[in-house]
């Protein structure tokens, strides 16, 4: 399994079609010049660091919306465990399988070894191209809501 590289600033980002809720497929580019999109990487569910960050995305989703930007939660779990790992912590926002790894392979922030992805946040633009992002050095870290709401907001 050869792993891309984490697109650059101003790229045209990868497109996905994942399954999410209910089995439904989401693709990024159904927000295609309607919405921003703020993509979040999060290795596994019910760990402990997931557990903590995505609460924290979801306490900010209210200044997400202002903002024009819908958010999609990523990991390798099936859809049924991200179903059930949204529903426990009480996410509003759609968590997508990327149960084959193409994604977060194709994002460059597969962790071949781990066979699961890296925690990344990722601001993509109504056109596409990527406005933000901030990769972790480590599973163990979280990356910034407040750097995402920054480049959200110099997008308006």
């Amino acid at each position: 399994m050869t792993t891309s590289t984490v697109p650059d600033i101003g790229q045209t980002v990868p497109d996905f079609s994942l399954r999410g809720p209910g089995g439904q497929r989401v693709s990024l580019s159904e927000y295609r010049g309607k919405k921003h999109v703020v993509v979040v990487f999060f290795p596994l569910a019910f760990s402990p660091v997931c557990s903590h960050q995505l609460p924290e995305i979801e306490r900010e989703i209210r200044r997400f919306e202002a903002l024009e930007a819908v958010v999609l939660g990523v990991s390798v779990d099936s859809h049924y465990a991200n179903e059930a790992f949204a529903r426990a912590l009480g996410i509003s926002f759609p968590l997508l399988s990327d149960f084959d790894r193409a994604t977060s392979q194709a994002w460059g922030i597969l962790i071949p070894e781990k066979f699961y992805s890296g925690r990344a946040l990722f601001v993509v633009d109504k056109q596409g191209r990527l406005a933000h992002r901030e990769v972790s050095p480590t599973t163990a870290e979280i990356p910034s809501n407040a750097a995402v709401l920054a480049a959200l907001e110099r997008l308006a």
